[in-house]
């Protein structure tokens, strides 16, 4: 059983700093990926950042240099830093995660997902 809850998001004004995080239930182990996907109204889910096992660390090209994903496995949290938010940030987040060492960006790939957390900025 592997279970994600989310929390973090809220509404925030651009150039805003918010930091989400996601707990992680069961899913340990060797070879996992974690990450984070936003989704907007009407759109897919697009992959935003991921972090593997060992800490190796991707972003879109839209949030590199302003988001940073990590983690703290002794609390089993994932966490998304968001800084300089654009009003294009805007949408319901997830985390998600895959137990393998191969990491995808194809929200398809990822079996185990969070209720979400909505980030809304203003300009």
């Amino acid at each position: 059983q592997v279970d994600l809850v989310e929390s973090g998001g809220g509404s925030v004004q651009a150039g805003g700093s918010p930091r989400l995080f996601c707990v992680l239930y069961g899913g340990s182990g060797d070879g996992r990926c974690l990450g984070w996907f936003r989704q907007v109204p009407g759109k897919v889910r697009d992959w935003v950042a991921g972090i593997d096992r060992d800490g190796l660390t991707r972003y879109t090209d839209s949030v590199k240099g302003r988001f940073t994903i990590s983690t703290d496995n002794a609390k089993n949290t994932l966490y998304l830093q968001m800084n300089s938010l654009k009003p294009e940030d805007t949408g319901r987040y997830y985390c998600t995660l895959r137990v393998t060492s191969d990491c995808s960006i194809r929200a398809a790939m990822y079996p185990y997902w969070g209720q979400g957390t909505q980030v809304t900025v203003s300009s």
